[in-house]
């Protein structure tokens, strides 16, 4: 049997939805647009969302709509996909790493109070994997010291922190739809905002800086006339392509989100006696998404001289069960330990400990939507034979 990390699965009602824009002749930042945002709006309780070309160009509007520029700072987690601090780089910022709690995968608060500066002015906070990050003392921390809060949640999708969906917390939030994602358009991403300024200002960005977009243009009394462009903005719009299959997922979104928090219970259940193996972890008033399923690897305590020994074990047991089939991943990357970042900054892995630690002894095992039982009973079988 071979059972992949993630597979995209589609009825045929949605890879139908894309021959409705093909019909219709509008491709671009059209009805189908507008269709999927309202539905994301609609399904987070956001009052604005904005339909943009990825995450990482969701993130990178948002601060640039925010106003963040050369000589600003702004602070990172270590451990996130490297999206997260590129975009502060693209628009002539610095990033400053924090660290994580290995507990959860997400920043530590404490350690990225301790980063601020006078030239800091904005706080990433990553939603990793599908859990929230510490979202009460984020916002609190930003309000503190004047920051705007840009929360990355790529892998965010049917995750919440007390009661609320993430992405509507902070100044923006930041969603991917990348094929590893429950939603997926093969690429592209959504911003959020609760700010009608703000989201006048997204879109605006998103489409050239222009002052109203085609659709409006075109439905209005005079549509031979051109908008005006308040701003000088970018090319970021979503096609009516990815929009209509995007707008026909979320008809099962909640089946979806269902269905991979039905599949993590499953390992959680059968691994739950597992000392070697620290499965995702469950906080109150947090609610799981479950963008993917991380553990983290641990055959004896991980102590800063003990990781490079726990990260060959684990390269092992990765390379056992590919043989077997199995596609796992670590978890996600740390960023300062890549050689952009460690060589620009001059860092070295310890500066960062508990984002060292899950760079080198994290695994993600298999977990999408349509996993048969067969499939996962295959991953749990080989895992629970694992023997060191």
């Amino acid at each position: 049997m071979s059972v992949p990390i993630a597979r995209t699965s589609l009825s045929e009602e949605e890879i139908q939805s894309v021959l409705r824009p093909l019909r219709s002749g509008w491709l671009v930042q059209g009805p189908e647009v507008r269709e999927f945002e309202e539905k994301w709006s609609a399904f987070t309780g956001a009052h604005h969302s904005i339909a943009v070309t990825s995450c990482t160009t969701a993130l990178h509007l948002s601060l640039a709509a925010l106003g963040f520029g050369p000589g600003d700072e702004a602070i990172v987690p270590a451990f996130t996909w490297i999206a997260t601090a590129n975009v502060v780089e693209h628009l002539g910022g610095k990033v400053v790493f924090c660290d994580i709690d290995l507990n959860t995968f997400n920043l530590d608060v404490n350690d990225a109070a301790r980063k601020i500066t006078s030239r800091t002015k904005a706080i990433l906070p990553v939603h990793l994997f599908g859990l929230s990050a510490e979202m009460d003392s984020v916002i609190e921390l930003a309000r503190r010291h004047g920051l705007w809060v840009v929360e990355d949640a790529a892998c965010g999708f049917g995750s919440t922190y007390q009661g609320q969906h993430v992405g509507t917390l902070g100044d923006t939030g930041c969603f991917s739809f990348h094929p590893r994602k429950a939603i997926t358009t093969g690429e592209g991403g959504m911003i959020t905002t609760q700010s009608v300024s703000l989201a006048e200002k997204l879109r605006r960005l998103r489409d050239h800086g222009a002052a109203m977009t085609d659709l409006q243009r075109h439905m209005g009394a005079r549509p031979y006339l051109l908008a005006d462009h308040p701003d000088a903005g970018y090319n970021q719009r979503m096609t009516d392509l990815q929009a209509a299959l995007g707008a026909a997922q979320m008809g099962r979104a909640q089946a979806i989100i269902d269905e991979r928090r039905r599949l993590a219970e499953n390992y959680d259940q059968a691994f739950a006696r597992l000392a070697w193996l620290k499965t995702p972890g469950h906080l109150p008033g947090y609610g799981h998404g479950y963008q993917s399923y991380p553990c983290l690897f641990q055959p004896e305590e991980l102590s800063p001289h003990a990781i490079k020994r726990v990260n060959a074990r684990r390269n092992e047991w990765m390379d056992t069960l590919q043989r077997a089939g199995i596609s796992t991943r670590p978890a996600t990357h740390a960023v300062h330990m890549l050689a952009f970042y460690r060589g620009k900054y001059g860092l070295k892995p310890e500066d960062f400990p508990m984002a060292y630690a899950a760079n080198d002894c994290s695994i993600s095992l298999p977990l999408f939507h349509g996993m048969t039982a067969e499939e996962q009973q295959y991953v749990v079988d080989h895992v629970l034979s694992y023997s060191g």
